[in-house]
């Protein structure tokens, strides 16, 4: 089992803070696995609310948890949101006899009794499958291809995690969404998801997926939403700045995991990948996602002008100013663009990252840097 200290410390540390923490995270990505560290899953403490002996214990849920002391672990919190109003009850006892930490698997817009009944008293730390800063800089290439589920990137064989990966995404729009309460059909679902993946690292437009799908925008924005508040998609921010320049309005998407995405599109094999012409926009999704499971910015951003200058990403981190440009070459060089992203941002640093091995100066405040030195060193 790979080690997971960062997360281990980063629940830990919120657990002694927080009288209720909510690690969040998209299904199959180790929650369960994380929380087991700190509660086993045979102690009274633990309900895991897929097993009937668990949802059996939780039928009178206050005669249940009222009496329990120290932590409590409540998995996939997602099927009983009537469970919230007891937890704020529960936290607000002096002094306070048990902590919980709840696991889901849809973000707090999805959950809204967490947000309006436990408000001042949650904690959320996000979960994603295994980090590249987790793996080293050796386990790149594996990562990429299949991606952070742990299943995934784990398997014996790249059919073995292709064919994971396949399962994975049914099971996920035929049994996960109408557990969450979504009605929209599977069908309908998995062509907005393939669609996403052909637009993944472009400008959102609502209208054209609309007309491909033959539905209205509102209807694709609705499962854009969705897609977002399941991890399962990011919408990635545009930033505006006072430059007198007609700068892009609308936000970038990407398939969040770079193994459903692969999933997706039929990419079965790094050598797939290497000749596949989305190449180019998948490993820009995979340095973002990765940059910012590292960094955790305070705020994070795309910025791009009508007259083609760009950047794909300007992180705000304490204080500063920090643009990135993921690039997938050899060996990457200062563009036209990256000057003008420079300039009129007024950048504290411009990071290019590349899948290279090799770190150098391209102008002042500019590097072209690894993304797994990047990840690293953060």
């Amino acid at each position: 089992m790979l080690d997971r200290k960062t997360d281990f410390d980063s629940v830990r540390a919120a657990l002694k803070r927080s009288r209720v923490v909510a690690l969040l995270g998209p299904r199959q990505c180790g929650k369960t696995t994380l929380a087991r560290q700190f509660v086993p899953a045979a102690a009274l403490n633990y309900f895991d609310l897929e097993d009937p002996a668990s949802l059996a214990r939780l039928t009178a849920p206050e005669l249940a948890l009222r009496p329990l002391k120290g932590l409590v672990v409540i998995d996939e919190i997602q099927r009983r949101p009537d469970l919230f109003p007891l937890l704020r009850v529960l936290a607000d006892r002096q002094p306070l006899p048990a902590r919980f930490l709840i696991l889901g698997s849809a973000a707090p817009d999805l959950l809204k009794q967490s947000s309006e009944t436990l408000a001042g008293r949650l904690e959320t730390i996000p979960l994603e499958g295994f980090r590249l800063a987790d793996l080293g800089a050796s386990a790149q290439t594996r990562h990429w291809l299949r991606g952070g589920f742990p299943l995934s990137f784990s398997a014996r064989t790249e059919t073995d995690s292709l064919t994971w990966r396949r399962q994975f995404l049914q099971t996920f729009l035929e049994r996960d969404m109408p557990q969450l309460g979504v009605t929209i059909p599977a069908i309908a679902l998995r062509r907005f998801w393939n669609m996403v993946a052909h637009y993944h690292g472009q400008i959102w437009n609502a209208a054209e997926l609309a007309r491909a799908l033959a539905v209205n925008e509102s209807t694709v924005r609705r499962y854009l939403d969705l897609m977002t508040g399941v991890f399962m998609v990011r919408q990635l921010p545009p930033w505006f700045e006072n430059l007198g320049k007609r700068q892009v309005k609308a936000p970038k998407v990407y398939v969040r995991d770079t193994g459903l995405l692969h999933a997706l599109l039929g990419i079965a094999s790094q050598r797939d990948l290497e000749h596949h012409p989305k190449v180019g926009a998948s490993w820009e999704g995979y340095a973002v996602e990765e940059i910012l499971k590292a960094q955790r910015p305070d705020e994070a951003y795309f910025w791009a002008t009508h007259n083609g200058a760009e950047i794909d990403l300007v992180l705000f981190q304490r204080g500063r100013r920090i643009g990135i440009e993921c690039k997938r070459a050899d060996a990457p060089t200062l563009t036209p663009s990256m000057r003008i992203a420079l300039a009129d941002l007024k950048l504290d640093k411009l990071y290019v990252v590349y899948p290279g091995e090799q770190r150098y100066a391209l102008a002042k405040n500019v590097e072209a840097v690894p993304l797994a030195e990047l990840v690293k060193a953060s």
